[in-house]
């Protein structure tokens, strides 16, 4: 069962918000302010699901994003607010502003002049890795989180809903290696029904595909974490906390990468 779920962002620069993966965090939404636009179509996006349209607004250009965040960092380096990082999120899949690659630089520059100890993320699907700009853009920042919620076809087209036909696990995993050693991998777990399917990726079957994924893929670091928040999807229920690190720490033993769990 699925609900008219739309909580978008608002503004192109939004917080700062706290983050329980990422600290004291200020957002940037390359998407439009009062619609989504994605590659994915996930059944646990508390931005909802797609259909609700892509708005009237647009994309934010580049100079867009330059301005408000450069203006929104002199206020907070003024009152003296702490900052711990500047997140790429809102509402849909950030890599696909055309001017995604150039706003990176402008983020860099303008962090290190107001904030040069924070850190920048980007949370992105893996959908645009395979453009050789957008991937180029990820190895710039701190913290590059790209999405891998099953390593099993069926799972991750029931979870992720992707867009493109063309996506598959086969080839975003064999992209993703490109990032090894600097890449965060970030798996959200969950279980429940969609469309009268179960849904389910903490199983054996599942956590073991994943593992073989990991292993090929060599990041950084992986991310665990499940619902917080209400989903478009109704029949999903979270993973609790003990049953998530009990999983992250057969992750972390069998492929010698740190697990951080959320």
């Amino acid at each position: 069962m699925a609900k008219d779920q739309t909580v978008l962002f608002h503004s192109t620069v939004f917080g700062p918000i706290h983050s329980r993966r990422l600290g004291v965090s200020l957002g940037v939404n390359l998407s439009p302010d009062d619609g989504k636009v994605c590659s994915f179509d996930c059944i646990y996006c508390e931005a909802g699901y797609n259909s609700q349209g892509t708005g009237t607004s647009g994309l934010p250009l580049r100079e867009k994003v330059k301005g408000d965040l450069e203006r929104k960092l002199r206020v907070m380096k003024e009152a003296g607010d702490p900052l711990d990082v500047i997140t790429f999120s809102g509402n849909g899949e950030p890599t696909m502003n055309p001017d995604f690659p150039e706003i990176i630089d402008d983020v860099i520059v303008l962090r290190d002049e107001y904030y040069p100890d924070a850190k920048v993320s980007v949370l992105t699907n893996s959908t645009r890795i395979f453009t050789p700009e957008v991937a180029e853009a990820l190895k710039k920042v701190d913290n590059n989180i790209l999405k891998l919620d099953s390593a099993i076809e069926p799972t991750m087209r029931l979870i992720d809903q992707p867009v493109s036909k063309q996506f598959t696990v086969e080839k975003v995993v064999e992209s993703l290696r490109q990032f090894k050693g600097t890449g965060i991998i970030q798996t959200m777990m969950l279980r429940g029904e969609h469309d009268g399917k179960m849904v389910d990726n903490t199983t054996s079957e599942e956590v073991d595909a994943l593992i073989e994924a990991y292993k090929s893929i060599m990041p950084r670091e992986i991310m665990l974490y499940s619902l917080d928040r209400s989903t478009p999807e109704e029949k999903l229920k979270k993973v609790e906390k003990p049953e998530l690190e009990a999983i992250g720490k057969r992750i972390e033993e069998e492929t010698g990468i740190p697990v951080q769990v959320n």
